[in-house]
């Protein structure tokens, strides 16, 4: 096979969350184990950090995968979904891994997923596992898929585990309380490995302390040691006043990821940073990641700007939390008038989401190509109660297309919603039609 036929073997053949929800999602992680073994187990070939939470978990990845390759660090780093490229998953210093190894990877296994019958996520992560042994990177930072105690990542002792924040998602299969949820996420807390909360929440602090202390793993929450002094938001980047309760020193960090959510997703890493004293990594080499994160390691789709006049924004916030925080960075910035690209999957609490969206926006219902997202219409329905109006359309960018032309040179556009809305977004054709 080719790499392209391989992709297609690997997209259907196995059971994949994006396409079917829950029905993929296994709930052990014996199948995870089973496929390590047959290669070795690679996942304890090399050191990791280990990154959980409801949103943030992906900023807080690429940041710290950020400041260890700035440090000089070879660094392995494990994301899920990607949106533009399958290899966007697995990178080595911000380089996605080569097709060749994906396809003799896929070639290796093929045996053990006739015989396993494994989900599509579970071979990511163990075809990730197996690259970043095979390239001996210093440290890998591995990223959730979904909840914690049950995610296939969670094979790894890592050196520091993280959790970023507990918000309501995937409630169908981490639980209906906050409670509840915190406790999928612990799962990845390890016996005596030091984990760090991003943020602390009078639902979920008790839970996180009780599991912890069974464990044995000294715990530290951000906010504790680490205060938003100030912020101030230009050209849709961020710039952040932080004090380090320990000494009493303010620092000033300039990020390439705008979103006010980056106030809080910044607390999770320098608290992390302060705990990982074996690696040299100076405070220099944290500013400096800080602003080239996009550069060093191609995230994409966290307020990121693809076009000036009237701006157009990709946000991948797709639940209450999210969407939220998202809504407090608009009424942070200056704009005419506000136009929401937007579409959704099926198996999430749209209500909760459309209930929060601005009536004086005009919007633009949409959905993406797979079989989880909710139909257009039924979303527009769905708003229509809420008092949100506007047209349907049955491609994201057929409705940017829509947006742009009754946008004045001052408005905003913004596409949020769903990951897979945003990967479906062709920059390149907004670009030439803006």
């Amino acid at each position: 096979m080719n790499y392209e036929q391989t992709l297609d073997y690997l997209y259907n053949t196995l059971p994949m969350f994006s396409r079917m929800g829950s029905a993929a999602f296994k709930k052990d992680l014996t199948n995870t184990l089973l496929l390590c073994d047959r290669l070795n187990d690679p996942h304890k070939n090399f050191r990791s950090i280990h990154v959980a939470g409801t949103n943030g978990k992906g900023s807080v990845s690429h940041m710290l995968a950020a400041i260890f390759q700035t440090a000089g660090y070879k660094t392995g780093l494990y994301t899920s979904p990607h949106l533009y490229d399958f290899r966007e998953r697995i990178k080595v210093n911000g380089v996605m891994c080569d097709k060749d190894f994906v396809v003799d990877f896929v070639e290796k296994i093929k045996p053990a997923i006739k015989e396993i019958q494994p989900s599509f996520f579970e071979i990511t992560v163990v075809m990730a596992f197996d690259y970043f042994a095979r390239q001996k990177v210093d440290i890998a930072i591995v990223e959730v898929g979904l909840g914690g105690r049950l995610d296939s990542t969670n094979v790894i002792m890592p050196e520091l585990s993280v959790i970023t924040n507990i918000g309501w998602d995937h409630m169908n299969m981490l639980g209906n309380t906050l409670e509840e949820i915190a406790f999928e996420k612990a799962g990845i807390i390890k016996e005596k490995v030091p984990v760090v909360i991003g943020e602390k929440k009078p639902e979920t602090e008790e839970v996180f302390k009780n599991i912890a202390r069974q464990r044995n793993a000294p715990i530290f929450f951000a906010e504790d040691n680490f205060l938003v002094d100030d912020y101030r938001i230009s050209n849709h980047l961020i710039a952040i006043s932080v004090i380090d309760r320990s000494c009493d020193r303010t620092s000033q960090y300039e990020l390439d990821l705008g979103g006010i959510y980056q106030t809080k997703n910044i607390l999770a890493v320098l608290q992390a940073m302060q705990l990982l004293k074996d690696w040299k990594v100076t405070e220099k080499d944290i500013h400096s990641a800080l602003k080239n994160v996009k550069q060093l390691t191609g995230l994409h789709g966290r307020w990121e700007l693809i076009h000036e006049k009237p701006a157009i924004i990709l946000e991948v916030a797709h639940n209450k939390d999210g969407v939220q925080q998202m809504l407090q960075h608009l009424q942070k910035i200056s704009f005419e008038k506000l136009h929401i690209v937007i579409g959704m999957v099926k198996d999430k609490d749209v209500d909760s989401v459309l209930q929060l969206l601005p009536v004086q926006a005009e919007y633009y219902f949409t959905h993406a190509h797979i079989p989880r997202a909710l139909d257009a219409w039924m979303l527009s329905e769905k708003a229509s109660s809420f008092k949100l109006r506007g047209n349907v359309f049955g491609d994201v960018n057929i409705a940017i297309q829509n947006a742009l032309g009754n946008a004045a040179p001052n408005d905003l556009i913004i596409v949020c919603g769903s990951i897979f809305l945003v990967a479906e977004v062709n920059k390149a054709s907004v670009t030439q039609q803006a």
